[in-house]
């Protein structure tokens, strides 16, 4: 992925890769108490637009994240608020810009007890940052079974204290703040769960950190939006015609037919050229009755993947979504691998999910041997149980690492869903999607994704591109529908947002 300006403001980074841009800053002339003054201020003036003025609480911990925290105590001293500050740790451990806004800090330092919470409105969180590894103990935990208890609002620095930044894990137990306010660049665990939930409002402060310390960086990991695929976005020409915007084949079960005729009717609306269902000879009917601007081609019983191999000789059906309906029951499951393995034997862009994945479960290989084209796999999160038993949550560390051993493991973007959902290349590239509303949870939803994704690449969009616009226009959809939404909503309210992502992104030129 070539890098643009734009691109560089969705990257996301680790708590190490967050170290080294530091040190890069300061290698390029940024004094290091620049930045820890930055930070301070940069935390005081978000909480000063957030709250009214009230007694506040500073929790100060041992590293830089403490030092930050007297800066804010400071700020927040000398502008009036009623401030007190207590200090975990030694001044012996702090680097030398926290040991000097240690000796600049004109108050007292309180023990470090859960007594200080009686007399507070607002605590200040600046314990322990994203790097931290392990769960609090001793007075740490106590204080934040205290600030759970008293249900004082809190705003953090960085994270709040026992949340993986690079993770998103709830290490221990942990005190939810309102407001976080993190530096320079998000982190993973700011955007996956449950440190997302656990953050609140983020902010994200600019402390002058040169933004061309990301070249040396080179992260792999960015928060999705059209700043990361929207130069190639495949809008139809005015010269072109349908054939030029592809044509998908969406495969559809016997059974459960609604699921397969809203991925045909999702990769319609995104523009594919043409879509063909095609459709056991038994469903025919249905598909046919129900389905306008569809073709609807009928394979027949006894020969039903040999059918749909000879549909897939035609070289202008170039992308292919199975698995959402195809079926599981019984025979059906040996259908549903025949009709997978007959897809992706032609090398084509191809979508796998729902059931063309777990009809794999026991047998997982197979599926990974068979992809040798272009191919997205969208798994929930019992799915992917299924398919990458090995890299289960009690095997891996968070939800990014496991998509992309998944990606790496079968040749696919892995599209692992969710309300974090990761888009995972297997050349370890990925993105993490965060505008997908509660609405969205809805059966259904997961066909019509397939359908977006189909639809991009029919039109030559890559996978990884592909599988990220679908996935972010997805989110937006659902928040354009709110409260109410059932999955038929989704293709019939794209139009809409199309059109408010072009003008945003492609401003007609007066």
């Amino acid at each position: 992925m070539e890098h643009t300006h734009k691109q560089y403001s969705s990257f996301l980074l680790t708590a190490n890769e967050m170290g080294k841009a530091d040190q890069a800053a300061v290698m390029a002339g940024v004094s290091a108490m620049d930045l820890m003054a930055a930070a301070g201020k940069a935390v005081v003036d978000a909480v000063v637009n957030r709250w009214s003025k009230r007694s506040v609480l500073v929790l100060c911990g041992p590293g830089n994240n403490g030092g930050d925290g007297f800066v804010v105590a400071q700020h927040l001293r000398l502008i009036g608020w009623p401030v007190r500050l207590a200090f975990l740790g030694s001044v012996d451990t702090f680097s030398t810009e926290a040991a000097h806004f240690y000796q600049a800090w004109q108050g007292e330092v309180d023990t470090f007890s859960t007594d200080l919470l009686d007399q507070t409105e607002l605590v200040i969180d600046a314990m322990f940052g994203a790097g931290l590894s392990r769960p609090l103990e001793g007075k740490a935990r106590d204080m934040v079974d205290a600030m759970i208890a008293h249900k004082i609002p809190v705003c953090a620095i960085d994270v709040p204290s026992s949340v993986d930044g690079t993770t998103g894990a709830a290490l221990g137990v942990v005190a939810s703040a309102e407001l976080t306010v993190t530096f320079f660049r998000k982190k993973p665990g700011h955007l996956l769960f449950p440190g997302r939930a656990l953050c609140g409002e983020l902010v994200v402060a600019d402390i002058g950190i040169p933004v061309t310390v990301l070249d040396e960086l080179k992260p792999k990991t960015w928060e999705n939006g059209p700043e990361l695929w929207y130069e190639n976005y495949p809008w139809p020409r005015l010269d072109g015609h349908k054939f030029h915007r592809g044509h998908a084949v969406v495969y559809g079960g016997e059974t459960l037919t609604g699921a397969s005729r809203l991925t045909a009717r999702s990769a319609m609306r995104i523009g594919a050229g043409l879509v063909t269902l095609a459709a056991p000879i038994k469903a025919w009917t249905v598909y046919a009755t129900a389905l306008t601007g569809v073709m609807v081609a009928k394979l027949e019983l006894s020969q039903e993947s040999e059918d749909f191999e000879m549909l897939l000789l035609d070289p202008r059906h170039n992308a292919i979504a199975v698995g959402p309906g195809a079926g599981l029951a019984g025979f059906e499951s040996i259908r549903t691998r025949k009709i997978v393995l007959a897809a992706l034997v032609t090398g084509r862009a191809t979508v796998l999910d729902a059931d063309a994945l777990s009809a794999f479960a026991n047998d997982p290989q197979t599926l990974f041997d068979a992809i040798v084209g272009p191919c997205v796999m969208t798994p929930h999160e019992g799915e992917f149980a299924r398919l990458f038993p090995s890299l289960n949550q009690s095997h891996a560390e968070d939800k990014l690492s496991r998509a992309r051993l998944a990606a790496k493991q079968s040749g696919a973007v892995v599209v692992l869903k969710g309300a974090d959902t990761v888009i995972a290349s297997p050349d370890g590239r990925a993105i993490i999607n965060s505008n997908a509303p509660a609405e969205l949870a809805t059966g259904g939803s997961g066909d019509v994704l397939a359908g977006f994704i189909v639809g991009l690449l029919a039109q030559g969009l890559e996978p990884f591109h592909a599988a990220a616009a679908a996935v972010w226009l997805h989110g937006e959809v659902g928040n354009e529908v709110g409260v109410g939404l059932i999955a038929e909503d989704l293709p019939d309210h794209l139009p809409k947002v199309l059109s408010v992502f072009k003008r945003q992104y492609f401003p007609i030129k007066k």
